[in-house]
């Protein structure tokens, strides 16, 4: 039986197995829905194969098998096999003409009121070091852990990349025939050449992404949940560097979820936000927690019209109509994160803005007398950042120059004359305070979001 763990005591497990396959971007598609309390949709997710794996299987076939000989056993009981379900396909309002999805997005209805369960039962794995489930000879198909909780996972499905129209420029052989293990093979090698581009490529990337995301199925894969953990196989696949590293999975959030909070705002309209304390984001997405564990997103999410969605990305998002009453939400990042910062907040704000020019210009004269006698983020031309590569936006000369980032302020209806009054002052105060204590702002926007009375949580900080 799995150890009941109790979130406010005790550290939560460690499940994914990110030494073998590890996590480099996600891409997830969502629907917001108040009426069921539901986040559901899909996410993908983009792996390289983990860097334990690479050391082992470099050492040779001998000491790589000595290494899969202690890894633990899968458990006993058959994976669910899902039905396809409706899909609908992600829209994106990134402008992106170099690709186009070739083939068309298979769709299949599910059985209603079906009663499929997510086999919530022992998992036997204890931690994330121990549960590789790999083994180089007889019958035994490599494992993929990822860590999960209080989702309900529909389907999980390996992504045809191939079939995105000009992806073979990322091939180092151009021609792709019907051989179903040169198939694996190009598709993995297609990811990993796309998952390591350089950082001044970041759009490039991110437009191949979506498409990628967007791509058909090409086979269901095998799949069993536990307490804290999804567990993904391929029949026949014995190591990672075999194993499907673009996967989608259907899933659906859990009304009771603790990774979300439905609850209403000030105004008493009816609101969703992300609440990191006590179990992360897994029970918004599967996702990989161990530290080493760092990667880029991006994210659509369709929410009824009145509702403004917010999130932790790096682009300030304009809604895009899909239908009537639909609207779609578009965010990404392309700093390396732990999935744990994803943040996402959906309700009626509204944004805060200045009054008057002469309301804004006294503010500003404010500011700066502030800020003249205080470090502020001001960056001298010949200072090297020493983070990881991605695009930072120190890369940008106007932004060496930015005394206090660029920011949004959102609240609820019943707050705005007080917000427009008292907090439009005191935010560039609060972030030129913050940059001396905590240094250099790394993000390139922010936004600032009125939270109900009931946020319990340093989950959006």
């Amino acid at each position: 039986m799995e150890t009941q763990l109790d979130p406010m005591k005790d550290d939560l497990p460690l499940m994914a197995n990110t030494s073998y396959m590890l996590v480099k971007h996600y891409v997830l598609d969502l629907d917001v829905d108040f009426k069921s309390k539901v986040i559901e949709g899909s996410i993908v997710l983009f792996f390289e194969t983990g860097s334990q794996y690479r050391k082992t299987s470099s050492a040779g076939e001998e000491s790589c098998q000595s290494q899969f000989d202690e890894t633990c056993k899968m458990r006993a009981s058959e994976p669910c096999h899902i039905p396809m379900i409706n899909v609908s396909t992600c829209s994106s309002k990134m402008e992106c003409n170099d690709f186009a999805v070739s083939g068309k997005e298979q769709e299949a209805t599910s059985e209603e009121n079906s009663n499929h369960s997510n086999n919530e039962q022992a998992s036997g794995i204890s931690s994330s070091k121990d549960c590789c489930n790999i083994e180089n000879h007889g019958n035994k198909d490599f494992l993929l852990v990822l860590d999960c909780c209080d989702l309900s996972v529909l389907k999980v499905e390996e992504v045809d990349v191939t079939a995105v129209s000009g992806i073979e420029k990322f091939t180092r052989s151009a021609k792709v025939t019907g051989v179903s293990k040169e198939l694996e093979n190009l598709r993995n090698q297609i990811v990993h050449e796309l998952v390591t581009l350089p950082a001044d490529r970041w759009k490039e990337q991110l437009s191949c992404f979506i498409h990628c995301s967007q791509a058909p199925g090409c086979g269901e894969l095998l799949f069993s949940t536990g307490t804290w953990s999804l567990e993904i196989r391929k029949s026949g696949i014995q190591t990672p560097a075999d194993f499907p590293h673009a996967i989608r999975i259907w899933y659906k959030t859990k009304p009771e979820g603790r990774s979300v909070t439905w609850t209403t705002d000030q105004s008493g309209r009816p609101c969703v936000y992300t609440m990191g304390s006590p179990i992360n984001n897994r029970a918004l997405f599967p996702c990989q927690e161990p530290p080493i564990a760092l990667s880029t997103w991006q994210a659509s999410v369709r929410a009824a019209a009145g509702f403004v969605v917010l999130m932790s990305g790096e682009n300030s998002a304009e809604p895009v109509q899909l239908r009537e009453g639909i609207l779609s939400w578009y965010y990404y990042v392309s700093m390396p994160m732990p999935a744990s910062t994803f943040t996402i907040a959906v309700g009626c704000w509204q944004e805060v803005k200045q009054k008057s020019f002469k309301q804004t210009a006294a503010i500003e004269t404010n500011i700066d007398c502030s800020l003249c006698s205080s470090q502020t983020d001001f960056r001298w031309h010949d200072e090297i950042c020493g983070h990881v590569e991605y695009p930072c936006r120190f890369q940008n000369p106007a932004a060496r120059l930015q005394a206090v980032i660029p920011y949004r302020v959102f609240a609820p209806w019943c707050l705005m004359e007080s917000c427009e009054e008292y907090l439009l002052q005191l935010i560039p105060q609060c972030l030129s305070a913050a940059y001396a204590t905590l240094g250099t702002h790394p993000f390139s926007r922010l936004d600032v979001l009125i939270v109900p009375s009931n946020f319990s949580s340093l989950g959006m900080a």
